[in-house]
């Protein structure tokens, strides 16, 4: 996790506390060491965010402090809760994970009766869910397209053809059945598509392809265009 998300995170953690928080509890949420946690809350106190407490005891955010305030609609409520649900029809573990931190944020920030639509139930998303691929960590891929960097993969087609590829991967589409990943493949020099299913493993490969991304998916665009132009009567 970045510095600036576990920033953001130890805010909401201490906002929605009851009472002191350790920052052994902290970390353990955070997946970081106490260590990291010291030197988070140190930086946010140096931000002149109101954390009181100290090592060995614990810390709360005095009262009166919050975040800019986002105020919701029943209809943008209801758009959220349900697109949260249909995260659960997807193979993505931290995705899945995700969205349940988010409805737990939202339902503590939110005024009592919107929060009513979050509490009733009332929407579902309902279907197939995909399995989690287990071979592909859709996680590491969504950090490669961020980060851009290249991916390591080991990869059979329909035919059931094993190749290895190195890719440069620039979107990931979610399919009820499979993600696919949408990439500069190296060695075909062409964007493919490589579905999750298919991936018998994924590595990063540390080597990076910055400042390509956006010219590599305005390239994909074009081609659906292309398609469609092609396709039209």
């Amino acid at each position: 996790m970045r510095k600036a998300s576990r920033l953001f995170e130890i805010i909401q953690i201490l906002r929605l506390a009851k009472r002191t928080v350790t920052a052994a509890d902290i970390a353990e949420r955070l997946e970081v060491t106490i260590r990291s946690v010291y030197r988070d809350i140190a930086a946010l106190q140096a931000m002149r965010v109101p954390i009181e407490g100290e090592r060995g005891i614990g810390y709360i955010l005095r009262p009166g402090f919050d975040l800019p305030p986002l105020m919701f609609s029943i209809e943008e409520m209801e758009a959220i809760v349900l697109s949260l649900a249909l995260l659960e029809r997807t193979g993505d573990d931290e995705l899945k994970q995700a969205a349940k931190r988010v409805s737990a944020k939202i339902a503590g920030a939110v005024p009592p009766p919107l929060r009513q639509t979050i509490d009733a139930n009332a929407l579902h998303a309902w279907g197939f869910a995909a399995p989690s691929a287990s071979a592909t960590d859709l996680a590491l891929v969504r950090r490669a397209i961020r980060d851009e960097e290249k991916l390591d993969l080991a990869y059979r087609d329909e035919l059931g053809r094993a190749t290895e590829r190195i890719i440069r991967p620039i979107a990931l589409i979610y399919y009820a059945e499979t993600a696919n990943i949408v990439a500069w493949c190296e060695l075909r020099q062409a964007i493919r598509n490589f579905r999750s299913d298919r991936i018998e493993s994924c590595e990063a490969t540390g080597r990076s392809f910055k400042g390509e991304g956006d010219a590599l998916r305005q390239m994909w665009v074009n081609g659906w265009q292309v398609n469609a132009q092609a396709a039209a009567p």
